[in-house]
């Protein structure tokens, strides 16, 4: 495209080679030491009379006192809520909490967080219709600039319709001073795009679904400038948080160009909200998402090798198909996840994924294909080793144990990915082959 991202913001929108004209509602992009002190400005530019600023017990102190001081020394009337849990969850309760304290004498919201206020800060300022500003005090996942929220809904992961923010502040000052936790997971959401082009173009071959290469190949030099800055990153320096920062921003515009979480998520992604859900459920324990995906995102890799040593066999994939249970499946669902479950069962009685007709169907067109779904994961998905040691250079747990899954966790966020969205990824390629229970047994026992 040889075009920056900020180049991208600047023009709105542009007609692309894949035939479709790609936009953005994200206006402006400011990554610099300092930032913190052009909100005023910026405010007063998107036509701010009154800000309502949106934050949490650890965003407040980080950013959130500050943003209201520099509010205040400028003369701009602000209301704030700071959400009181140091470990706010995104669901209906937190929504509810932010309308029922939004002051309707505001009429520009400003986030000052990362993913959990900006989340629900897009869901407010959609739901309103006021301008939405945040302020991101961490480089730690890439839903920034997307117009959706990945949200919990009746304990069910779900990625809801919210709006663009207009203006995205990165203050190199405060994102360099993140809880190191922060600057892992931001890496850890990066690498996982290695995963979610290969499963874009994949599902493109397989089932018509809509791919741009020129959205992919903005996603992969993003993850290569972060991988190659991982030592960097480790040390803090500003070049380095600023390019995940930056990548972090890419990847959401490029959801917003795609019109779809293709560019950014897949299967690794999935892996995460199967233990998010168990843990809505049942209390287990979870970590941040861009560190699970990171886990996750080798988990995919290592599947994708073992999709490589595979030749179809359509007797095979038949046979399984016809002996598989639905009903004993959705109870394995419920036990496994508890209510957010039946969410899951209703999607699949819609699709129909498990319809044999509609599997023998599939079955015949990856047969047909094979040879070019191996070259796609021979394009796409890096050896294991180089993702793993990017991991490893920022202090990021490479392996679900080292954050405190079993084995039984494990492996059922393996098998149960596939029914998590209507979206092709390589668990469902394995089901399709009848391989799936076989490459978990000897990925995960």
């Amino acid at each position: 495209m040889n075009k920056t991202i900020y180049d991208c913001i600047r023009e709105g929108s542009f007609s692309c080679q894949c035939g479709k004209s790609h936009s953005s509602s994200l206006k402006e992009l400011i990554i610099e030491a300092g930032a913190i002190k052009r909100i005023p400005g910026l405010v007063e530019k998107y036509g701010g009379h009154k800000v309502f600023v949106l934050t949490d017990v650890n965003a407040e102190a980080a950013a959130g006192t500050a943003v209201c001081e520099h509010l205040k020394n400028a003369g701009i009337p602000y209301s704030s809520y700071v959400f009181p849990q140091t470990n706010l969850e995104p669901d209906e309760h937190a929504v509810g909490a932010a309308v029922m304290h939004f002051d309707t004498s505001c009429d520009l919201i400003l986030g000052v967080g990362s993913g959990v206020i900006n989340d629900i800060g897009k869901i407010l300022a959609n739901l309103i219709g006021k301008t939405y500003m945040i302020f991101g005090t961490a480089p730690s996942m890439d839903g920034y600039a997307s117009a959706t929220s990945s949200m919990a809904r009746s304990g069910l992961k779900v990625s809801l319709n919210s709006c663009c923010p207009s203006v995205i502040i990165g203050d190199l000052d405060i994102l360099c001073a993140a809880p190191i936790k922060m600057l892992q997971s931001g890496l850890g959401d990066m690498v996982a795009k290695y995963v979610s082009i290969c499963e874009w173009r994949i599902a493109n071959r397989l089932i018509g679904e809509e791919f741009c290469p020129v959205i992919a190949q903005m996603v992969r030099e993003a993850v290569h400038k972060c991988v190659t800055n991982a030592e960097s990153l480790m040390q803090r320096k500003p070049d380095a948080v600023a390019a995940v920062m930056e990548g972090l921003v890419i990847t959401g515009i490029a959801m917003s160009y795609a019109g779809m979480s293709r560019p950014a998520s897949g299967m690794e992604h999935y892996f995460s909200h199967i233990w998010d859900m168990r843990g809505l459920s049942f209390g287990t324990l979870t970590d941040t998402h861009g560190i699970q995906c990171g886990v996750g995102t080798l988990m995919g890799i290592r599947a994708y090798e073992q999709i490589r040593q595979i030749v179809p066999n359509k007797e095979k994939a038949l046979a399984y198909v016809a002996g598989f249970d639905v009903e004993d499946w959705n109870e394995e669902l419920r036990r496994f996840l508890g209510t957010g479950a039946e969410a899951m069962i209703q999607n699949e009685s819609r699709e129909g994924k498990y319809d044999k007709a509609k599997h023998a169907a599939r079955l015949e067109l990856i047969i047909n294909a094979w040879d070019e779904i191996l070259q796609i994961i021979n394009d796409e998905i890096p050896p294991y080793e180089f993702v793993e040691n990017a991991l490893k250079t920022v202090g990021a747990a490479t392996k679900a144990e080292e954050i405190g899954f079993n084995e039984y966790e494990i492996r059922n966020a393996f098998l149960m990915a596939k029914d998590i969205r209507d979206k092709y990824v390589g668990t469902r390629l394995l089901w399709d082959l009848g391989c799936l229970e076989e490459v978990a047994d000897r990925l995960f026992g």
